[in-house]
């Protein structure tokens, strides 16, 4: 039977990789307190130790503003690891499977990257996540990194989930209405990532190793997206403070961060859906989705 290796097992998109990783193999799950990312003597340890056929990498420092401050944890996490783990997947002809984001962009362009479009990343995290691209793409394994945005889900920590937080304490909502991408749940990573695993296992020799962009199809801005999610709590009978109609659209410049974030994250996705012949959902619908999930609980 096929042996995986997921690391960051208890984060959002881990959460949603362990159910759809269930039917592809034998799935070990590592959280955070089983495996130090910091710490690449114990990454190989553990990988010689349980000898992976597939390493599932979704773990990173994803904390965007405290990077700024702690740039050293940030390049062992997000740089430093995936390159150990691909490094070791050469070596031992495994798969890899990385995830990055679109903060390697500067946000400058008009209309969607490409894989081609050059990074330039603004923040300390878009900088240590292209270096983790760029480390597995050179380690030479077989690989796919998926770049994605704005992810989101129904479990961990996420910008709906604040909203639906914070419609239930405040009258009143600014957020940011210049910035634009795809809100992509972390269910729909997941079953990708199962897909192009199904696809590996089917044909190795000839698996098309390298990075893909994958984000749901359509775009909005945040505060549009503060918008949609508010209108759906108030038709799911969610307890609320305010409405859609009391959020306001503000600048980039009315709330300033530490991290600079970019303008457009919008991704051209064609390549991923092409090679691996999937169908990308609205993002409409999958925020619909995801609400409803929240219903139930």
């Amino acid at each position: 039977m096929t042996r995986i290796l997921l690391t960051g097992s208890n984060g959002q998109l881990g959460f949603e990789l362990q159910r759809a990783l269930a039917v592809t193999g034998q799935t070990v799950c590592l959280g955070r307190s089983s495996l130090d990312l910091c710490d690449v003597a114990a990454i190989r340890q553990t990988l010689d130790r349980m000898q992976p056929d597939i390493i599932v990498n979704p773990a990173a420092y994803t904390a965007v503003d405290k990077a700024e401050s702690d740039p050293a944890t940030a390049k062992r996490v997000n740089a430093d690891a995936p390159s150990t783990m691909a490094a070791w997947a050469a070596e031992h002809r495994a798969l890899l499977i990385h995830y990055s984001t679109d903060y390697v962009f500067d946000g400058e362009k008009n209309g969607s990257y490409t894989e081609t479009d050059a990074a330039n990343p603004q923040s300390v995290y878009g900088s240590s996540k292209l270096a983790g691209e760029q480390a597995v793409a050179a380690a030479g394994a077989a690989h796919a990194t998926l770049r994605t945005s704005w992810v989101f889900g129904a479990h961990g920590g996420n910008f709906l989930k604040t909203i639906l937080r914070l419609a239930k304490e405040r009258d009143q909502l600014s957020i940011v209405a210049d910035q634009i991408g795809a809100p992509t749940p972390a269910s729909l990573l997941a079953d990708v990532t199962a897909h192009i695993i199904q696809q590996y296992r089917r044909n190795k020799r000839d698996f098309p190793s390298g990075l893909y962009h994958l984000s749901c199809s359509g775009s909005t801005s945040w505060y549009e997206y503060a918008q949609l999610v508010v209108e759906l709590a108030a038709t799911h009978g969610f307890p609320l403070k305010l409405s859609a109609a009391d959020i306001q659209p503000i600048p980039t410049s009315g709330y300033p961060t530490p991290a600079r974030r970019p303008r457009n994250s919008q991704l051209d996705c064609s390549k991923i859906q092409k090679i691996f012949g999937i169908h990308l959902p609205d993002w409409q619908d999958s925020v619909k989705h995801v609400m409803a999930q929240l219903d139930q609980r």
